[in-house]
């Protein structure tokens, strides 16, 4: 897919050698951002752990753009109890320098066709209150909120908030 005068954006099954790539563009969020409520790096070798927890139903894809991942996206189990098993988190992570660039939405549409094609039943996207621009971007998807969960989280000396939205597969 060609994004106006850009180069193609391309998407791709995950593999192992993605991982530092993956790593980076994730990390970048970590020490500067709440979506997400991580607060020290991902390690190499947490992410190669995280990595092999996903399985077939629960794809890790990425998007290039001239042979450079660009942003990611994952599936993965909603709970780990046993009723969950037809229900997934999805998550999408785009480089910091590429994103309002389509890239996210890309992602998402993709992670959704995965879902189905694997027979989930519902994709539940857990979100920062303040991260509105992926609030938007899943309810332009057709998620739609089903709680907003006060003070939950805590990073960067204060409380945030946590939206879930729900998309029926």
């Amino acid at each position: 897919m060609t994004l106006g005068h850009e180069t193609a954006v391309s998407l791709r099954p995950a593999v192992a050698v993605d991982l530092p790539e993956i790593n980076d563009i994730y990390n970048h969020y970590v020490s500067r951002s709440t979506c997400t409520y991580q607060t020290e790096p991902e390690t190499m070798a947490d992410r190669a752990a995280w990595f092999a927890a996903h399985g077939s139903a629960h794809p890790i894809i990425v998007a290039e753009m001239a042979n450079r991942v660009v942003g990611w996206g994952s599936l993965s189990p909603y709970k780990q109890r046993h009723a969950y098993r037809f229900t997934v988190e999805d998550s999408i992570y785009v480089r910091h320098d590429r994103l309002r660039h389509g890239i996210g939405s890309i992602l998402l549409a993709r992670l959704i066709e995965l879902a189905r094609q694997h027979g989930h039943h519902s994709i539940i996207a857990v979100i920062d209150g303040e991260q509105t621009a992926s609030i938007a971007l899943h309810e332009r998807f057709g998620f739609t909120r089903v709680s907003h969960m006060v003070e939950v989280g805590y990073k960067f000396d204060r409380w945030l908030d946590v939206v879930d939205l729900q998309l029926m597969l």
